[in-house]
C-alpha cells in the first residue's frame, strides 16, 4: 500500500524542482535571509549548566536555599602568593586596587585587608565595635610587617578566608551583585573593566595576580566556547572540503558543496536565534556537526549525478535521476540521523533537550538544502569533464573493496572470532568505567585561568561552594549553645576532610566575638562556655555592627544557618565518598525530630545532575535503538533482518564503551553523547547495504551470494567515502580546549570507523551465513520504500 502511495512522489517531487529552479532558489534565499536576522537574537549563556529538572528535589532544595540567602557563587576572588607584595609601595597598590573595585556598582562589597575589620570590645559601653585593620596608610616596610604579623597571628576569624598563613598568600574576595551573577552584564564587567583593573595593577607591580570564582570560571569558559565556535567551523570545512577534493578532484563540485554547508550553518545559527536558545557547550556543536553531516548528503548526489552523466550523457535525464533515486535515500539516511539527537528531546535536561530540537531540526535542513541546491546549479553548468568522472575509477578503491570482498568471501569464521573477542574484552572494559560529575573536568587546562583554578586548590582548597543547611524549626534557635556546639563539632568533621576547606558559619563569628570578649587574645578563638555565653551575648545584643554580619550566615528570623566549605576538584567516586560521610554525620549529630539539615550547592547540583543524565541518556539511546528497530522492521518485515541490521552498529558501541573504561575516559554529559550521535550515523550504512542487497536479491532471482557480493561492490565506494569524511570531519573537535568536546570528537570518530568495518565485512557475512533462513521471497516482501537507486539496465 505504501509503496503504491510513494511509487511516484519522488518522480513527481523532481519534476517540482528542476520546473521552478529560480523560484526555489530565491525561497531558499529569502529563508536564510529570515533566519539571518534571528542572529541578534543570539545569546551566549550566563549561568552554570543546570541538567535536573526545575522540580528536581535537588533542584528545589537548591532553589530554597538560593531564596533565603542569595546567590552562593558571586564571590571573585585574588590571590598573591609574593614576599614583593610586602613592600610600602605595593602593598598600598594592592590596598588601592581594592577601593577600585569597590566603585564598580556590579560590585555588592569587598573583602580585603584594606577594609577588614577587627572586633573588637568597648570596655566603656560594654559592647562590640568594628574596628579597621588598617588605620593610617604604612609608608614603612616596618608598618606593613606589623599589620601582617597582627593578621597571621591575632586574627584566627579571617584564615583561609583572606590569607594563608603557611604560605603568606593574601587574598582579597570581591563579592558581585547578585542581580548580575547569571546576566551578560557580569561577562562585560570581567572581560572589560576587571581586566583592565588588573593588568594595570600587574604593570605597575610586576606582581602576578591569581584570580578565581565561579563567576570569573564561567565567564572565561563561557568565552572559550564562543572563540572556539569561530574554531571548528573552519576546521570543519577546511578538513571536508580538502577530502571531498581528494575524491572528487573538482573545484566545482567543491566549491557548490562548501556552499550548501555554509548555507546550512547560516539556517543552524538563526534556528537558535529564533527559537531564542543560548549557545553553551552543547550548542555550540551543531554548526560543525551540521559540515560536517551535509557533506555525505552531497558526496552521494554528485556521485549519483556523475554515474549518471557517465551512463549517458543526458544531463537533463541524470538530474531527474539524482532527485527521484538518490532522494530517498538521503532522505531516510537524513531521518535516522535525526533520529539519534532527537532522542535528547525526551530528557527532562533543558540542556540536552534544547540540543536534540536543533540539530535534528537543522539534520533536516540540511537535506532539504543538499536535494534543492545540487540539482538546480548543476541544472545551470555544463555537463562535467571527463577527468572529473575519472575518480569512479581508482585502483586504489577497487583495491578496498577486492580487499573487504576477500574476507567476506574467505575468512568470515576469523570475522567472527575476532567480533566475540572484541565484544568479551570490551564488556570487561564497560565495567572499569566511571561516572564524572565535576564542573571543572572538561574545562581547557592549559588556560590561565584553569592554573588559577589549581592555586586556589592547593592555596585555599577549591573554589566550588557545597552548602550545608541547618533549620532548627525555632525563631532565633540557631544561637542556641546547643545548636553552636553541634555546627562546630560538624565543622570539625568537615576540617577532617582533606579535600574541603575549614567550613565559614554563625560558629566562626561566635568564637571570635569571645576572643574579641577577651581582648582579642587567639587561644580565646573558640566557642564560649555555658557561663560565658550569657554575657558574651549580653555584649553582642548591644553591638548593631555585628547584626550585619550576621545576614551572610543566618536567616532573617535567625531559625535558619549556614554553612559554607569549598571543595577541589575531585573525582566522582570520591565525591560520593565525602557526600556520603557528610550525611552519615548529619544523621548523627543534628537529630531529625530537632533538626532538619540538607547539603546543596554548585558542586553538589552538578553531581547529582551528571549522574540524573546518564540514567536519561541511557533512555534516549534504548529509544534510539527502538526506532531504528522499527524502522527496519517496517522496510524489512522479517525479524532476523532485524537482528541482522542491529548487530554491526550495536557492536562498535560496545568497542567504544570498552575502550573509554580501558582508557579512564570516565561517563559525563559530553562523552554519553556519543552513543546517540554515533548510533544515529552509522545506521545509514546498514540501511544503504540492506536496501542494495534487496534490490540485488529481486534482480538477481534470489541469489545471496551475488546479491551480497554485487551489493558490496555498489554501496562499499559511497560508504568509504562518507565514512571517511564523517571521521576526519568529527575528528576535528579534536582541536578543542574543552576535554569533553575532545574526547566527544575523537570517540565518535573511532566509532563511526568501527561501524564501517562492521557494515562492510560483518554485516555481509551475517548475510551469507544466515542465507538458508533469510533468503526466501516470504521474509523479504516486496520493498515498503525505494531506498537506494535501482540500476537502469533497460534505459
Amino acid at each position: 500500500m505504501v509503496a503504491k502511495l510513494t511509487k511516484g512522489f519522488w518522480p513527481k517531487t523532481a519534476r517540482i524542482i528542476l520546473r521552478n529552479r529560480i523560484l526555489i532558489l530565491c525561497l531558499v534565499a529569502g529563508i536564510t535571509i529570515f533566519l539571518a536576522i534571528q542572529w541578534e537574537n543570539m545569546r551566549f549563556s550566563n549561568s552554570q549548566a543546570n541538567l535536573l529538572p526545575d522540580d528536581h528535589p535537588i533542584n528545589l532544595e537548591y532553589q530554597e536555599f538560593l531564596d533565603q540567602f542569595g546567590e552562593e557563587g558571586n564571590a571573585v576572588v585574588f590571590a598573591i602568593r609574593d614576599s614583593a607584595l610586602f613592600t610600602p609601595q605595593n602593598f598600598n597598590r594592592w590596598n588601592k586596587l581594592s577601593k577600585q573595585l569597590e566603585a564598580f556598582p556590579e560590585v555588592d562589597f569587598v573583602l580585603s585587608t584594606d577594609n577588614l575589620k577587627e572586633l573588637v570590645k568597648d570596655t566603656v559601653e560594654q559592647k562590640f565595635v568594628m574596628r579597621p585593620l588598617i588605620e593610617e596608610t604604612p609608608d614603612s616596610r616596618a608598618e606593613v610587617n606589623r599589620i601582617t604579623q597582627h593578621l597571621f597571628n591575632e586574627l584566627p576569624f579571617y584564615e583561609n578566608l583572606i590569607y594563608n598563613k603557611e604560605s603568606g598568600t593574601i587574598r582579597t574576595v570581591m563579592y558581585l551583585d547578585k542581580d548580575i551573577v547569571n546576566t551578560s552584564v557580569r561577562k562585560d564587567f570581567i572581560l572589560q573593566d576587571l581586566s583592565r583593573l588588573i593588568e594595570n595593577f600587574e604593570e605597575d607591580t610586576n606582581l602576578d595576580v591569581r584570580i578565581s570564582g565561579m563567576p570569573y570560571v564561567r565567564t572565561m569558559n563561557s568565552q572559550n566556547i564562543i572563540d572556539e565556535i569561530g574554531k571548528f567551523i573552519l576546521a570543519a570545512l577546511g578538513v571536508t572540503s580538502l577530502i571531498f577534493f581528494f575524491f572528487f578532484r573538482s573545484f566545482r563540485a567543491t566549491f557548490i558543496s562548501m556552499c550548501v554547508v555554509i548555507i546550512g550553518v547560516m539556517w543552524a545559527f538563526g534556528v537558535l536565534g529564533l527559537l531564542q536558545y543560548e549557545i553553551t557547550v552543547l550548542t555550540a556543536l551543531i554548526p560543525p556537526l551540521i559540515i560536517v553531516i551535509g557533506i555525505p548528503n552531497c558526496i552521494f548526489l554528485i556521485n549519483k549525478y556523475q554515474q549518471e552523466v557517465k551512463k549517458h550523457g543526458n544531463q537533463a535525464l541524470s538530474l531527474q535521476r539524482v532527485i527521484s533515486k538518490i532522494g530517498n535515500a538521503t532522505l531516510m539516511t537524513n531521518i535516522t540521523t535525526a533520529s539519534g539527537f532527537a532522542t535528547f528531546i525526551i530528557t527532562d535536561s533543558k540542556l540536552l533537550k534544547e540540543f536534540g530540537i536543533v540539530a535534528s531540526i537543522n539534520i533536516i535542513g540540511i537535506f532539504i538544502l543538499s536535494l534543492l541546491i545540487i540539482p538546480i546549479v548543476y541544472s545551470f553548468l555544463s555537463l562535467p569533464k571527463t577527468r572529473h568522472l575519472k575518480h569512479l575509477n581508482k585502483r586504489w578503491i577497487d583495491a578496498f573493496v577486492n580487499w573487504m570482498e576477500n574476507i567476506v568471501r574467505n575468512r568470515r569464521i576469523a570475522v567472527y572470532i575476532i567480533s566475540i573477542c572484541l565484544l568479551v574484552v570490551s564488556i570487561i572494559g564497560i565495567y572499569q568505567i566511571n561516572i564524572s560529575g565535576s564542573p571543572i573536568e572538561d574545562m581547557p587546562k592549559k588556560a590561565e585561568f584553569f592554573k588559577d583554578i589549581r592555586f586556589f586548590e592547593n592555596e585555599f582548597d577549591g573554589i566550588m561552594p557545597v552548602e550545608i543547611v541547618v533549620d532548627t524549626k525555632n525563631p532565633k534557635g540557631v544561637m542556641k549553645p546547643a545548636t553552636l556546639r553541634r555546627m562546630d563539632q560538624f565543622g570539625e568533621v568537615i576540617a577532617e576532610i582533606p579535600e574541603l576547606s575549614p567550613s565559614l558559619s554563625i560558629v566562626n563569628l561566635v568564637k571570635y566575638s569571645k576572643q574579641a570578649f577577651y581582648n582579642g587574645i587567639p587561644k580565646y578563638y573558640q566557642l564560649p562556655t555555658s557561663q560565658e555565653n550569657t554575657f558574651i551575648m549580653d555584649v553582642a545584643r548591644k553591638s548593631s555592627d555585628e547584626s550585619n554580619l550576621l545576614d551572610s550566615f543566618v536567616d532573617s528570623t535567625g531559625q535558619v544557618a549556614r554553612m559554607t566549605t569549598y571543595m577541589r576538584d575531585v573525582k566522582t567516586s570520591r565525591m560520593e565518598q565525602i557526600e556520603e560521610r557528610l550525611l552519615e554525620n548529619i544523621t548523627k549529630i543534628f537529630p531529625e525530630e530537632r533538626y532538619s539539615v540538607y547539603m546543596t550547592g554548585s558542586a553538589l547540583l552538578f553531581l547529582k545532575g551528571t549522574k540524573y543524565l546518564v540514567k536519561n541518556l541511557v533512555m534516549s539511546l534504548a529509544l534510539a535503538i527502538g526506532l531504528i528497530a522499527l524502522f527496519m522492521a517496517y522496510l524489512f518485515r522479517s525479524f532476523r533482518m532485524i537482528v541482522i541490521s542491529l548487530i554491526p552498529n550495536l557492536l562498535p558501541l560496545i568497542v567504544t564503551a570498552g575502550i573509554m573504561g580501558f582508557i579512564g575516559v570516565p561517563i559525563k554529559p559530553s562523552t554519553i553523547l556519543v552513543f546517540s550521535i554515533a548510533f544515529g550515523i552509522s545506521v545509514d550504512d546498514t540501511i544503504h547495504f540492506l536496501a542494495k542487497y534487496r534490490q540485488e536479491l529481486e534482480s538477481k532471482k534470489w541469489q545471496i551470494k551475488k546479491s551480497v557480493y554485487a551489493a558490496l561492490r555498489e554501496t562499499g565506494v559511497s560508504m568509504f567515502y562518507t565514512s571517511i569524511v564523517l571521521f576526519f570531519g568529527f575528528s576535528v573537535f579534536i582541536i578543542s580546549n574543552f576535554g569533553g568536546t575532545v574526547a566527544l570528537g575523537a570517540l565518535v570518530s573511532a566509532t563511526l570507523l568501527f561501524a564501517m568495518l562492521a557494515n562492510l565485512i560483518l554485516l555481509p557475512s551475517l548475510l551469507l551465513s544466515l542465507e538458508k533462513s533469510i533468503a526466501n521471497k516470504n521474509t523479504l516482501k516486496e520493498p515498503q520504500i525505494d531506498i537506494l537507486p535501482q540500476d537502469e539496465e533497460n534505459d
